[in-house]
């Protein structure tokens, strides 16, 4: 017969909210429309010096969406008008030092928002596809993200996010064509948006 170990106070489970904000800039390179992101320098123990996604501990007097938002308006000054609740992460071992489940957001960012973006002292923006080595599994938070963002834009409307009100038929188009990092035939994308 097997028995479960009574919980000890050390054993508890933090709660923590994580943001991936995707932005549409010029390639430092290529200079054609792509992803960016911004990441966050961690100051302290654990990782300290590696950079991860905006996010914190979820505070007792705060909901999930509101910790989302306050995240990314303290470490990049934006208050994005598309956020959406992504995925939660709660892998045994994500982070070394304690247990901790993650509930990650995702915020669509406009040229008009993105253009009131604040750099931090330990921010920086960068092109979200050439991405490696952050702390905790933000790697593969990143990566679901994207592959997330890149299948939802071939069903939903979730590109006019990225768009202002007022936009042409090249405009979205070339949002799809950022997003899944691929041209598209001119022809075929407007019989598909009609």
């Amino acid at each position: 017969m097997t028995t479960t170990p009574d919980v000890v106070a050390s054993d508890q489970v933090s709660l923590a909210v994580s943001t991936v904000i995707f932005a549409l800039r010029p390639h430092p390179v290529t200079g054609s429309t792509t992803l960016w992101l911004p990441l966050v320098r961690r100051i302290r123990e654990t990782y300290a010096g590696l950079w991860a996604l905006p996010g914190g501990p979820l505070e007792a007097d705060e909901d999930l969406a509101a910790s989302a938002r306050h995240t990314l308006e303290r470490t990049t000054g934006l208050t994005p008008g598309y956020l959406e609740q992504l995925y939660s992460f709660g892998a045994v071992d994500r982070s070394p030092a304690d247990r901790v489940v993650s509930i990650v957001y995702w915020a669509l960012v406009r040229a008009d928002e993105d253009a009131r973006a604040t750099d931090g002292e330990n921010v920086e923006w960068v092109v979200a596809d050439e991405v490696q080595g952050l702390a905790f599994d933000h790697d593969t938070i990143l990566g679901h993200a994207l592959d997330r963002l890149r299948a939802k834009i071939t069903y939903s409307p979730i590109a006019f996010a990225f768009l202002t009100p007022e936009f042409t038929l090249a405009d979205l188009r070339a949002v799809h064509e950022a997003v899944l990092g691929r041209t598209l035939d001119p022809a075929n994308f407007r019989r598909q948006v009609l």
